[in-house]
């Protein structure tokens, strides 16, 4: 999944950025709301953390050009612990949830999980499809039980699958979701990991449809013989 951190503190933005990295994000960053806006209306992120006092462009004018724009991705606000009124500010201008500072990362991490899934549709922090589960909160992938080992982009590219089950992921989207701005993206990579995701997981969820994409559905199970 690819977040965009926007905070102009750069000592906290590069915290928050490693923290989602080391959990499996690709992430971009912007110091100030013109480049947050800027990237938030021409990339397709899955998530954004905004703080709301932001040079050049104040967080809460650039949450409400996204949403004019038609920009429908979560959006998670940074707003001082006293400042009650942002908050109600940043709801009736689109935000889906906020975290006041100071904070804790591990509570941004659980908050942008729970945005990530239930924009997917899912409430439960564990994903399943057939005998493949991924629990959200640990990463930790099994198949009927026994735990694969994934690598970083393995464990993306499954966990992109894993949100959106059931729906045709093209090749060319899951390379703008998988990859931050600064990654060389080359769609022919996605087949060499979805080749080896295929491997380690041994069951047959991952479907090729021709000239569309990747289609993640839980396999059949086997068919009664007739009498």
């Amino acid at each position: 999944m690819r977040l965009l951190v926007v905070e102009d503190d750069p000592d906290l933005n590069r915290q928050m950025v490693e923290a989602l990295v080391e959990a499996g994000y690709a992430v971009d960053r912007a110091h100030d709301g013109e480049e947050g806006h800027f990237l938030g209306e021409t990339e397709p992120y899955d998530a954004v953390v905004l703080d709301i006092g932001l040079p050049k462009m104040d967080g809460l004018s650039v949450l409400e050009a996204w949403r004019r724009e038609g920009r429908k991705m979560p959006v998670l606000i940074l707003t001082a612990r006293d400042r009650w009124s942002d908050k109600v500010q940043g709801f009736d201008a689109g935000a889906d949830d906020y975290v006041a500072k100071p904070f804790h990362m591990e509570e941004v991490l659980a908050r942008i999980r729970a945005l990530l899934r239930r924009a997917a549709g899912h409430a439960a922090s564990e994903l399943t499809c057939g005998p493949v589960m991924l629990d959200t909160r640990s990463g930790r992938v099994t198949v009927s039980g026994r735990q694969v080992k994934l690598t970083s982009h393995e464990h993306r590219l499954l966990a992109y699958l894993m949100h959106h089950v059931g729906r045709v992921v093209s090749r060319t989207e899951l390379v703008e979701h998988l990859y931050d701005q600064d990654f060389d993206r080359d769609s022919n990579t996605i087949e060499v990991f979805v080749g080896r995701l295929r491997k380690k997981l041994d069951v047959d969820v991952i479907q090729t449809v021709r000239g569309l994409g990747y289609l993640l559905v839980a396999p059949e199970g086997p068919r009664e013989t007739p009498r």
